[in-house]
């Protein structure tokens, strides 16, 4: 019995579906369609229970439309919605700040969908909707993003303009178009305001205090796994373009943090690498030989203070509106975080020399090794050691890893109290980090002094745009050595074991067709190694694209600004150049506006020529008459029955088509009333 209760009533919503919706109906759709579009994007932030009150609350109202029920009551939408503001708290602990005030607009949104009761209440959700999309900007700000955010415009526009027709509403194909040419009228406004309105320092689209959300990228410390959970990323960390070419994938080592204390278990930054500001430490020797290389970065904003320069990038960085602080380990940061991208110019010389007259009594700090820990590797490194020959000592152990059954590895098996001893006696499988971590505790057991150093290495060329991508998948670790006489030395003991990681990328160095995963990124590797298919074109292409819109759109800074203006200024003599013609442009946007306001309708023009032509033969249109009257009098006056029917055919075609005519017949009938007065004539 309940089947056929269901079953009735399912048959009975599907015979409403297939029967013509009435205007309130399709109006009503078209808005949850708008309200939909707006809502869409802020799926992939809100709490699921939050997405899934939406989902509902659209459906719930998309079903009383179809069904033709009435609203729900206040009493039951007031409890439903303060339920949400409190799970809103619960998720948030706040009903303050971005993402709880995003929730609560989504939930209000979709709640308003079935508390309308009055025209009043459509123009509010509207006008919700347009400032409700603004948020998403908060999340996003890519040239996708700014796409899909311009075709919702123009759905809410046909929308707005759906509800002010009292009569015949246009097709909505007709709507569309209506709104899209709105918005491209709007556009070269809207690019005058961007190019010449004073910029705001820092992201527009932002909060105090939450507008930066937690970011992924390098840390301070490092333990084993904690470079193979970046690999997995393809986040991009920076952007460089090269004055010239390139230079090779082994050359390109972008330093980071240093990290040369180390406590048997995890890496981090030494207590002695004190801040020092202005052009470098003093007490570091720095010689820089051959040709620089010159290039630009672009760092994508990662809520920290670290910068990532190419090795060795000389002293005197300038980053603009940032302070830049230099340690001792040449380590470079900002004195405030960056939650905005920043591009600096660098020329670093990867031909240099640093501190090789240092004294070798300051070296100790980096010789510290833990009491009590991995004694079979201090046992190895002895046996390793040649005396009086520190770089001996250095290639026996990276003859070591080339020679012995080391492999390189995204999933390396987890280790214990002695970390380096079980991975060099034990499981001899480990990622950058277990390389460089074992490296430096072997070279301080030699009595070589050595650190860690984390960064990035390589990036992919695009060779649409010339420009050099970083990725999060290429965070590398290696180590630094000093040798008497040759300062510090970098030497990555990865490219002993998987040299191809190095002189290509970490796509090369893994198995090409491992399945799906954390052990190697499956037909992702191939996908990345793959550059000369149509498929690989088409991303670089979509890089160099959305590049673009970095570099042009979201990075249009008050620097930026300055420069182009004062560039503008030059280009048209002056200032007052500038000025004028913004205002010939704006003058001619009136005019064409004010054009188009004037314009006249084709049947009133067919109609006044008519006029004319009837007034010259003597059958002026009197001020009071309509065009039925006009009629009348003008068939008594006909010299021939054809004339006489061309005038009546003109003047009832007219008549519907100002009273009466479909919208559909408009073009036609026009078209037909411009050929009886050529038959007039």
């Amino acid at each position: 019995m309940n089947g056929r209760v269901n079953g009735g009533a399912a048959g009975h919503l599907l015979s409403r579906l297939a029967l013509p919706l009435t205007r309130d109906k399709a109006d009503t759709l078209l808005l949850l369609a708008s309200a939909l579009m707006v809502l869409a994007p802020h799926a992939a932030h809100l709490p699921l229970w939050a997405s899934a009150t939406v989902c509902a609350t659209l459906a719930w109202r998309a079903s009383i439309t179809l069904r033709g029920k009435r609203m729900p009551p206040l009493w039951l939408l007031l409890p439903v919605s303060l339920l949400s503001m409190a799970g809103v708290y619960g998720s948030f602990h706040t009903l303050l700040g971005r993402d709880a005030g995003v929730a609560m607009l989504a939930l209000l949104l979709a709640f308003k969908l079935l508390e309308m009761h009055a025209r009043r209440d459509l123009f509010v959700v509207i006008f919700l909707s347009f400032f409700l999309l603004l948020t998403s900007f908060f999340y996003s700000q890519s040239m996708l993003t700014a796409l899909f955010m311009a075709l919702t415009i123009v759905l809410l526009l046909a929308t707005l303009m759906t509800f002010q027709y009292t009569n015949d509403v246009p097709p909505l194909a007709q709507r569309l178009r209506a709104a899209a040419h709105i918005v491209v009228i709007a556009a070269p406004l809207a690019l005058l305001l961007f190019i010449a309105f004073p910029r705001l320092q820092g992201p527009l689209w932002g909060l105090p205090g939450d507008a930066n959300g937690a970011r992924s990228g390098m840390s301070e410390s490092m333990s084993p796994g904690s470079m193979s959970s970046l690999a997995l990323s393809e986040d991009i960390v920076l952007r460089a373009r090269f004055t010239q070419q390139a230079p090779a994938q082994s050359q390109l080592y972008w330093r980071g943090i240093v990290l040369s204390q180390y406590d048997g278990q995890t890496w981090t930054r030494g207590a002695r690498a004190a801040y020092r500001r202005g052009e470098a430490p003093d007490d570091v020797t720095i010689q820089l030989r051959g040709q620089a290389l010159q290039h630009e970065v672009t760092l994508e904003p990662t809520g920290k203070r670290w910068l990532f320069l190419l090795e060795l990038t000389a002293p005197g960085l300038r980053v603009a509106n940032q302070r830049v602080i230099h340690s001792d380990e040449l380590e470079a940061s900002t004195q405030e975080a960056m939650h905005a991208r920043v591009r600096y110019e660098a020329n670093a010389y990867p031909d240099h020399q640093v501190q090789a007259d240092a004294d070798e009594k300051r070296m100790a700090p980096w010789l510290r090794l833990p009491a009590g820990y991995n004694p079979r590797s201090v046992a190895l490194a002895i046996t390793l050691r040649r005396p009086g020959d520190a770089a001996g000592s250095v290639q026996a152990v990276l003859t070591m890893f080339r020679q012995q059954a080391f492999s390189y590895t995204l999933e390396p098996p987890l280790l214990g109290h002695d970390a380096v001893d079980e991975f060099l006696f034990t499981t001899r499988a480990g990622f950058c980090e277990h390389y460089a971590g074992a490296f430096v505790v072997l070279m301080r057991a030699m009595g070589i002094p050595a650190r860690v150093v984390t960064g990035y290495q390589g990036g992919e060329l695009n060779p649409v745009d010339g420009y050099l991508t970083v990725r999060q998948s290429d965070a590398h670790a290696w180590a630094e050595v000093w040798l008497t006489g040759r300062g510090w030395l970098r030497v990555d003991p990865t490219g002993a074991v998987a040299p191809e990681r190095v002189e290509h990328n970490l796509a090369r160095a893994l198995p090409q067709r491992a399945p799906f995963g954390i052990a190697g990124l499956g037909d992702f590797i191939n996908f990345r190694n793959d550059r000369d298919s149509w498929l690989a074109q088409l991303r670089f292409g979509a890089n160099a694209m959305n590049n673009a819109w970095n570099q042009w759109v979201l990075d249009y800074n008050p620097d930026r600004q300055r420069s182009f203006l004062a560039e503008l200024g030059f280009a048209f003599g002056n200032w007052r150049a500038i000025a004028a013609l913004l205002g010939i442009v704006a003058l001619l946007g009136a005019a064409r506006l004010v054009r188009a306001r004037t314009r006249q309708d084709p049947a009133d023009a067919a109609y006044a020529a008519f006029c004319r032509t009837m007034a010259r033969r003597g059958f002026a249109r009197a001020p009071h008459e309509g065009p039925c009257s006009y009629a009348v009098r003008l068939q008594a006056m006909a010299s021939t029955p054809r004339q006489q029917a061309a005038m009546r055919d003109f003047l009832a075609l007219y008549g519907a088509l100002k009273y009466a005519a479909p919208t559909e017949q408009r073009h036609a009938a026009v078209k037909r009333l411009f050929t009886l007065l050529t038959q007039l004539r």
